[in-house]
């Protein structure tokens, strides 16, 4: 077979191999994937013959994938189109298998060309996970446990990867795409995948029982907040106020834990901004997406090998307060770089948002003030205070539940300073009552009874929210 994308000067792998020795009349044993059925009374359970399957399938996988890498002329295959690709993997590897005497039934050389093909182009095992649209995260602890997150649950997956060497492998190729590096010297690395998923990785010595590797999925359609309502994450009247604030251009910030939907919320609230205003936004990863037309997005990078080359969100922060935004949008707020998003919010830029880690609006004020602490601002603690009071207009909980649910928990307001202390008021929140017998919050949504602060604010800008939105919600008992 002559292909395009075989490397022409190197031999064949029938011709590489020595001349078969002379056999009598009995012809060459033929390698057979599925094993002969016991002659003994025990049987192997279906389970374990599918493991054993699995690894032998996985054996040939890697044995082939190294020999696609001495024959294809990997140049050549960047502009390759898929089908053309996968046609031609599928030939060579017909070819390897005829050469070696390996039977395989169709479903599993089917199974073959797929991995094989991921093994070249995409990113070997974890590329059916990162297609599989119902999976959000996927983290890798070592070669041979690969979780899953489906509906906001952990779950095992059935992926594994041969060995420490073919994961790493697998690293190495997503790192370099981006112009980074991973080893012993520098085990750990930030990256983005080629459809915008978030990838972190931490090697060994650091990671002791292997690599370890997290990937937040990029979701392809943003959710709107019609979206979120139906899915249970707030209610219309929570929706109908938050209109109100983000349109008034009220400074916001998206509170809450790992993977309790910040992003998503901080993505759905930036729908009710105005097609006409300039918006820049900041990202260590670039995940949010707006679809506003005068868009500009920033992503700040870490240092090369050589320890030079970094920017850091507070130098894109800095940079963005000199081209004249309307709004400021800061992915992520965990750093020095609190110092320039409050002094952005203090002077002109109304309307800005950013989120923060942290398990209420209480415990997001005192995170600002650690930030403001860490950056080595020395300042009175009142200075503080009334700083961040001035600066930040609402804050907006996030939080996944212990079935999984994410849900808008708690929209409180900053209403000033009363002595030392920030006073603040609850708006909304989401009142949990129990659980069912398997396992399923139970809960709704209510209003607190108190007034927005800035209603007089919504009535001159166009929103005049009627006063029945903020009655508290009494549930009738079953």
């Amino acid at each position: 077979m002559f292909s395009k994308y075989k490397k022409q000067s190197a031999p064949t792998a029938a011709a590489a191999a020595p001349a078969p020795r002379a056999a009598s009349t009995a012809e060459p044993a033929k390698t057979v994937l599925r094993r002969p059925s016991p002659r003994v009374a025990a049987k192997a359970s279906p389970d374990d013959r599918d493991r054993k399957r699995k690894e032998r399938l996985g054996e040939i996988k890697i044995e082939m994938h190294r020999e696609l890498l001495e024959n294809l002329n990997l140049s050549a295959l960047e502009n390759a189109a898929e089908a053309e690709l996968r046609n031609e993997i599928s030939a060579i590897a017909a070819e390897i298998l005829n050469e070696r005497n390996i039977v395989l039934n169709r479903e599993d050389r089917t199974q073959l060309n797929k991995e094989l093909y991921d093994e070249v182009r995409g990113l070997g095992p974890l590329e059916t996970l990162l297609q599989d649209d119902t999976v959000s995260d996927i983290l890798v602890n070592g070669p041979q446990q690969i979780f899953i997150e489906r509906s906001g649950k952990l779950e095992l997956s059935d992926v594994t990867f041969k060995d420490e060497k073919h994961l790493m492998r697998i690293i190495d190729k997503i790192v370099s795409a981006v112009g980074r590096r991973v080893d012993e010297s520098n085990p750990y690395v930030d990256a983005r995948l080629a459809d915008g998923s978030r990838f972190n990785a931490m090697v060994p010595p650091i990671a002791v029982d292997g690599s370890l590797v997290s990937i937040r999925k990029f979701k392809k359609d943003k959710l709107q907040i019609d979206d979120l309502v139906n899915f249970g994450a707030f209610t219309e009247e929570m929706a109908a106020y938050l209109q109100a604030a983000v349109s008034t251009r009220l400074n916001v910030i998206v509170s809450g834990g790992t993977g309790s939907g910040k992003t998503t919320t901080l993505n759905a609230l930036s729908s009710f901004i105005d097609n006409s205003e300039r918006i820049l936004t900041i990202e260590d990863t670039a995940e949010l997406q707006l679809q506003q037309t005068h868009v500009g997005r920033m992503e700040s990078r870490p240092p090369n090998v050589e320890g030079k080359g970094e920017v850091s969100p507070r130098d894109c922060l800095k940079n963005a307060l000199r081209m004249r935004p309307d709004r400021i949008i800061v992915g992520e707020t965990r750093g020095e770089e609190v110092i320039d998003m409050l002094q952005a919010m203090n002077t002109g830029h109304d309307g800005s948002m950013t989120t923060i880690h942290a398990n209420s609006a209480r415990d997001g004020i005192s995170r600002l003030e650690n930030m403001i602490a860490m950056a080595g601002i020395e300042m009175p603690i009142k200075a503080v205070r009334s700083q961040i009071s001035s600066a930040v207009n609402l804050i907006v909980q996030a939080s996944r539940l212990q079935d999984g649910s994410r849900r808008m928990t708690s929209i409180t307001e900053i209403t000033g300073m009363e002595g030392d202390v920030i006073s603040m008021q609850e708006i909304f929140r989401f009142q949990r009552v129990g659980l069912t017998p398997d396992n399923k919050i139970i809960g709704h949504f209510t209003a607190t009874g108190v007034r927005s602060n800035f209603s007089e604010r919504f009535r001159l800008w166009g929103y005049d929210l009627p006063a029945s939105i903020y009655e508290p919600t009494i549930m009738e008992p079953r």
